[in-house]
């Protein structure tokens, strides 16, 4: 999966076409000289994929302990190409260049990664790309706690399964004809009738849901609705999942959580060295399998959501392989 994304979004390395693709987004936006943009921000695009590349095949041949920093910042350079998608203008000014999270520099003697915390600032690459790409507003000033963001990493359903004793996600088999079934489990953990789930369901997805017949005694929808939150995609199984609980958290897409989670896991790497060291050599508690499997999982995550966050745009689906 790894090599096969890659290769896809290689596929932009090609002025030629990217100057085709750049094009054709301005025009949706209504961009006045879209094809003079188009031919301005070309090498920029290319260059911003390639350095977010160059990052990640670095991460996957160093140690764990400076894994977070390279990934982080491969991450931040493939969100930069997304922008220069959807916005001619980008940078437009250096407001939009900090990372737009903070956290607390110095961890507690009874430190947990788990109920540390980050805070959304107003300015920086965090709010802006939150609202430009995917409409997300409002997060200035909020708080969120990691344990919380890596429940919403779907897998991580294991993990959690197996180290928690709790389960965070709830898959969404498919039976024929291409419907998946959402699971009486769901109706249970959500205390919810199947038509108020449908309700809500409907009014927190923001892409069309099409629902079928009952199937089996229970509510079935159309797979086309594909990786839009409260749905998770599971890059490994294949299969679509949703939260097992129900929070306002659900609604935060994938790209976001995953940037969150790698800005903290960077500055505890440069800058809570005596403690990250520990974790990584003594393993003491729940916080190292976590990370470990998180890193190995946003490695290869990190790209699908970029590819697939492109090829959208291009009328390419989360299915078309």
């Amino acid at each position: 999966m790894k090599a096969f994304t890659w290769k896809r979004i290689q596929r932009f390395h090609s002025a030629t076409l990217t100057r085709n693709y750049l094009t054709k987004r301005y025009n949706q936006i209504n961009i006045e000289d879209a094809a003079a943009k188009a031919y301005d921000n070309c090498y920029s695009f290319i260059y911003y994929l390639e350095q977010g590349e160059a990052f990640y095949e670095q991460a996957a041949k160093t140690p764990l302990s400076i894994r977070p920093i390279l990934l982080y910042y491969g991450l931040i350079h493939l969100i930069k190409a997304c922008l220069l998608s959807i916005d001619p203008y980008y940078p437009h000014s250096t407001t939009v260049l900090a990372h737009g999270v903070s956290t607390r520099k110095r961890k507690r003697k009874d430190y947990q990664f788990f109920a540390d915390e980050v805070k959304v600032q107003k300015n920086g690459l965090c709010t802006y790309f939150s609202e430009r790409m995917f409409h997300v507003k409002h997060l200035e000033g909020e708080k969120f706690k990691m344990g919380e963001l890596l429940e919403l990493i779907v897998e991580l359903e294991e993990s959690f399964s197996f180290l928690k004793e709790k389960s965070s996600m709830i898959e969404l088999p498919i039976r024929k004809g291409g419907l998946h079934i959402i699971p009486n489990q769901l109706l249970n953990s959500y205390h919810m009738s199947e038509s108020r789930l449908k309700e809500y369901l409907s009014y927190k997805c923001k892409k069309e849901i099409r629902w079928g017949e009952n199937m089996e005694g229970h509510l079935t929808f159309n797979k086309s609705i594909g990786n839009v939150p409260p749905f998770r995609y599971h890059i490994q199984k294949d299969s679509l999942w949703l939260p097992s609980t129900i929070q306002e958290l659900n609604l935060l897409p994938d790209l976001l959580i995953h940037y969150l989670i790698l800005y903290n896991l960077s500055m505890i790497s440069r800058y809570e060295t005596e403690w990250w060291m520990e974790l990584i050599k003594t393993t003491p508690n729940d916080d190292y399998p976590f990370i470990r499997d998180f890193l190995d999982i946003t490695e290869i995550k990190g790209p699908f959501l970029i590819d697939n966050y492109l090829r959208e745009n291009s009328n390419f689906t989360l299915y078309d392989k």
